[in-house]
């Protein structure tokens, strides 16, 4: 499966291939956003496409791709357990758990979550 902009509750979303490239650079990110002007809101990126660095908050790399989202007006969607990294990290879970009661970035364990904050937020 191809990166594919697919509709769910009603919004037109970006949902990545997990087989596709990492995410590896802000160049990537800036490719990804881009790939919304045809027409997406959102973009639902597979946990397994971001790059390890993005989970390492040292490392600003996070902080970085979320600022480009946020900055272009697209939402992201991180889809994927991350359990394990924040249990590791309690300065991950706390990213994701102000993210997730912000409306830009969102971390979701799965598709169907994210029709379901989509839902909501409409």
């Amino acid at each position: 499966m191809a990166d594919a902009i697919q509709q769910r509750a009603g919004t037109a979303v970006l949902v990545c291939d997990p087989d596709g490239p990492a995410i590896a650079t802000e160049q990537d990110a800036l490719d990804l956003i881009g790939a919304t002007y045809a027409g997406a809101e959102t973009v639902a990126v597979p946990v397994t496409r971001l790059d390890e660095r993005f989970f390492s908050l040292g490392t600003r790399f996070a902080g970085d791709i979320m600022q480009k989202f946020v900055n272009y007006r697209v939402r992201l969607a991180v889809v994927g357990d991350v359990s394990a990294l924040t249990a590791a990290s309690p300065a991950l879970a706390a990213l994701v758990r102000e993210s997730n009661a912000a409306a830009h970035v969102w971390f979701v364990p799965d598709l169907d979550a994210l029709d379901a904050r989509l839902r909501d937020a409409a």
